[in-house]
């Protein structure tokens, strides 16, 4: 069956390694959803996270994205094992200004060695929701040294 999960602690693996990445911690970003192949990561607008014209960091958008879209993939790997991003093509569709963003990491197809995620970041206000940037990412499963 699709995305089903070959570790049953998949959800409390996966936070916990999320606790680990520092750089999560750094930008205040926040685990909001952990699923079989769907992690949702909610990050609020910090000004001294922007670039000059006080939108999000495109480089702070694909690192929540990426994040997103691997923890996805590790929900889904077996106990002991970890994964790496192999690659990502990132589409920045909109200027990122809101309260928050969330970045939704969706699995389109796991495999035992390779997986394919793809995910979307929206911007959310008061009033609006809308999408800012949409990955498609390439994730290996590995074995620790």
């Amino acid at each position: 069956m699709a995305n089903e999960p070959r570790d049953n602690n998949f959800a409390e693996k996966v936070r916990e390694s999320f606790a680990r990445q520092s750089v999560m911690a750094l930008i205040g970003a926040k685990l909001v959803r952990v699923e079989p192949g769907k992690v949702d990561i909610k990050l609020p607008y910090r000004r001294d996270l922007t670039q000059q014209n006080g939108f999000l960091h495109a480089g702070i958008t694909a690192a929540i994205i990426d994040s997103a879209c691997g923890y996805a993939a590790f929900s889904l790997m077996p106990a002991g094992t970890d994964v790496l991003t192999a690659e990502f093509k990132i589409n920045l569709l909109s200027p990122a200004i809101g309260d928050y963003f969330l970045a939704a990491g969706r699995i389109h197809k796991a495999g035992k060695t390779l997986t394919v995620a793809h995910g979307d970041v929206f911007a959310v206000s008061s009033n609006e929701k809308k999408i800012i940037a949409t990955l498609l990412s390439t994730i290996i499963c590995v074995s620790p040294k």
